[in-house]
């Protein structure tokens, strides 16, 4: 809404048309469907009044205001997952937006956006201070639940490949608490816990603090559940304009905490070749 924050800032506005305005600013996802008439009686104002403010700025009339309400507040859709984490209520709320023929391209703003903004919250120093205490850790314990799993398992993967006792939490028949059932202030654990949170990632992480461990938490913002028991934050938003979260800048951030682990590492080489002998014989890399 920041273009009609500027149009409305730079307006000549009444006392009454401003606070049309601030109603318009404050409940644009309302507004966007309402007649004027609906804001009029919602406001306890005239119906002229509401036409009134939005030829004041500069519109042909009420129709022509909201169209353009409308369109602005699509834009903004694919920032829905900050608000709404249940994925039927985002749905409702999509399709009561409507889907432009432009979606791919929305998704595509909305992945760059994410990135951007991990970058902006996260110092290299936040990606070193994890890596190294990765490395210096005796077991290192991967963890998540889900559709955060995908992160965790490829974390796991790449991080076997560099040092030793990476330990995943992911089994069908254990669950984390069983798996760190021996984690002790010599490990760390490191977790991918993202809207809608886990009560199971929750107990996970209060039984690492219990013991101890490190904790290297990757979330979405400083406020999470997670983000208490982390003696390393690292925060990436997860908005997508789809019922569910976008973990592309989550990928991202995962290949950069790798890729600083890599810097801190020797023998890499040897592990690599190593596991080549194996796989050649398999022929699956």
């Amino acid at each position: 809404m920041k273009e009609l924050r500027e149009i409305i800032h730079n307006a000549e506005l009444t006392k009454t048309q401003q606070t049309i305005a601030d109603f318009v600013l404050d409940h644009s996802s309302d507004a966007c469907f309402m007649t004027s008439t609906e804001i009029a009686d919602r406001l306890d104002v005239s119906e002229s009044s509401v036409i009134r403010f939005a030829r004041s700025l500069g519109y042909t009339g009420f129709m022509d205001f909201q169209k353009n309400l409308r369109k602005e507040y699509q834009e903004q859709v694919h920032h829905i997952s900050n608000a709404i984490t249940v994925p039927s209520q985002r749905m409702a709320q999509i399709n009561k937006v409507g889907i432009s023929g432009d979606y791919l391209k929305q998704h595509f703003t909305n992945v760059i956006s994410n990135i951007e903004e991990m970058f902006s919250n996260n110092s290299l120093h936040t990606f070193e201070d994890a890596a190294d205490i990765i490395v210096k850790s005796k077991q290192k314990y991967i963890t998540a639940t889900r559709g955060d799993t995908a992160l965790a398992d490829y974390a796991s993967l790449y991080l076997k490949h560099m040092v030793p006792n990476v330990i995943s939490t992911s089994s069908a028949c254990m669950s984390p608490v069983d798996q760190l059932l021996n984690i002790c202030k010599e490990d760390c654990l490191l977790i991918f816990g993202f809207p809608r949170y886990s009560t199971l990632d929750h107990i996970t992480v209060r039984m690492a603090k219990d013991a101890g461990a490190k904790i290297i938490v990757v979330t979405d913002k400083p406020s999470s559940l997670l983000a208490q028991y982390a003696s390393v934050l690292i925060t990436v938003p997860v908005d997508s304009n789809s019922f569910n979260n976008s973990l592309v800048a989550a990928q991202f951030t995962t290949e950069c905490l790798l890729e600083a682990v890599s810097h801190r590492v020797r023998g890499i080489e040897k592990r690599l070749k190593k596991i080549d002998e194996y796989l050649d014989e398999l022929g699956t890399y």
